[in-house]
């Protein structure tokens, strides 16, 4: 992963001794449950996904949002429980994602609650389809304090770029790029820092090239290259990448698929970070994105006593005992990013 001095700077200047002292309960908690083999949590997520939509304009074909397929409540994430929450976990919190299911960008309060985020101190991120950059939300976008953006361009030209974004328009995403930049110079602004997310599928690989062209043509910091999670893939899928190096699964003499990583007994995760959806449900992770594992609610309970309380707990001793018992985890790759 490349280094960018100016980001990396932006993040340092956001710690304080207490973010700095619970992140190091938490990292001595995790390996202290490893070696005991029993669930110790002495501090809180440094880490939260927060979810401002489940909408999604776009017919993406892995994607629950993109399939409409939830069998979960849909909805926008209201600024008032967004804010109460964020009070009780600021002070310990250093990474603020406004993602989860869903574009960021539908919720109308969306840029409110990531200015309210970063007056108070978090870096804040966002993955975005770049369909709702035009001139006015790019402006209020740099305004709002936004540390790092994420915009997906999966192809360079339209008919690869609509294999994967379905009902997308490759022209519109690159539009609204190139407004963040104009507005970026325009208010004297290094933030946000930007990058070109490439999910490398087979239909797009051999354009991996041209993206990094592309990026450095509007002026965008960075790309990554991103490996693809595919739910349908033991007997093959058309979007698994032919580029071994740019796949999560591996083909088998039979012809079959396997996932290619380990499915290691413990899950950092569940010791750093959590999920928090439109309507209050606290999930362990990313890949729970129909939230099936709901351990707690915060419209009944505060964070602390469900971060503490014996249902999280519960769930990260699971993890000891084998995530292939546990069906989100079967499908996890965590770690095989392909970072630029």
């Amino acid at each position: 992963m490349s280094l960018y001095p100016a980001d990396t700077f932006n993040f340092i200047s956001k710690m304080t001794p207490r973010r700095f002292y619970n992140a190091a309960k938490v990292v001595s908690s995790f390996y202290y449950s490893r070696m005991t083999g029993k669930p110790i949590q002495w501090g809180s997520p440094f880490t939260i996904s927060f979810e401002p939509t489940t909408a999604c304009n776009l017919r993406c074909p892995e994607c629950p949002s993109g399939l409409r397929a939830f069998t979960r409540p849909t909805g926008n994430l209201k600024e008032d429980f967004f804010k109460e929450t964020i009070d009780q976990m600021y002070k310990d919190l250093m990474y603020l994602i406004f993602y989860f299911q869903g574009e960021p960008y539908i919720n109308p309060k969306f840029l409110d609650m990531v200015e309210y985020a970063s007056k108070k101190g978090i870096y804040t991120i966002t993955s975005t389809n770049g369909h709702f950059l035009n001139d006015e939300n790019s402006k209020r976008t740099i305004e709002s304090g936004l540390d790092r953006m994420i915009i997906s361009v999966d192809g360079t030209t339209q008919e690869v770029y609509e294999n994967y974004r379905k009902a997308g328009k490759l022209e519109n995403v690159l539009r609204g790029a190139e407004n963040i930049v104009k507005w970026k110079k325009k208010l004297n602004s290094k933030k946000p820092h930007t990058i070109f997310q490439f999910l490398v599928v087979k239909p797009n690989e051999h354009q991996i090239p041209e993206i990094y062209d592309l990026a450095k043509k509007i002026g965008i910091d960075e790309v990554k290259l991103k490996t693809a999670q595919v739910y349908d893939y033991a007997n093959g899928n058309p979007l698994i990448p032919s580029l071994d190096q740019y796949s999560r699964y591996a083909k088998q003499e039979d012809g079959s698929y396997i996932v290619k990583n380990e499915l290691l007994n413990h899950c950092w995760k569940l010791w750093h970070s959590c999920v928090i959806t439109w309507d209050g449900m606290v999930v362990p992770c990313c890949f729970d994105k129909d939230a099936e594992h709901r351990l707690g609610d915060l419209k009944q309970q505060d964070f602390k006593t469900i971060w503490q309380g014996p249902v999280y707990q519960n769930f990260r001793k699971q993890l000891f005992k084998g995530r292939d018992q546990i069906d989100i985890c079967t499908n996890c790759t965590e770690g095989c990013k392909v970072w630029a």
